[in-house]
């Protein structure tokens, strides 16, 4: 999980930030509620994971999670909700970030968009309706 906060500084350590980074070293038990989809993997149907869901693969289909991390390799095509969106590579139709969603420079977001706060790092593309709660 290192490839997600490599490149932290102190202009965009949040509390959120903070929250995630202390999240990390959850127990078992909250480790069973999250999803993993690796690089090379092509995953078809719906995701509902109550915690985390992290995206290196391919999703194509409905994906609801609390945290939901795209890697730069990352695609997911499909209705999209989660507390937290980081996105590295492709979220594609509608999406739903509740609290934060963070594009990042590599990140590119096609469809409708509705979230809490949005961070766009220079080189991250945002295309579609955008619509903040």
């Amino acid at each position: 999980m290192e490839y997600l906060f490599e490149k932290i500084d102190n202009k965009h350590l949040n509390l959120h930030t903070l929250t995630f980074l202390k999240d990390m070293t959850m127990s078992e038990g909250a480790k069973d509620k999250s999803i993993f989809i690796g690089a090379g993997v092509v995953f078809k149907g719906s995701i509902n994971a109550p915690n985390q869901a992290i995206i290196s693969g391919t999703v194509e289909g409905d994906l609801v999670a609390r945290d939901v991390l795209i890697g730069a390799a990352g695609v997911v095509t499909g209705n999209t909700e989660a507390d937290f969106i980081d996105v590295k590579g492709e979220l594609n139709d509608s999406v739903i970030s509740k609290n934060v969603l963070i594009v990042r420079s590599s990140g590119k977001v096609t469809g409708d968009v509705t979230y809490g706060e949005l961070e766009v790092e220079r080189g991250g593309k945002i295309k579609g309706g955008m619509k903040q709660v």
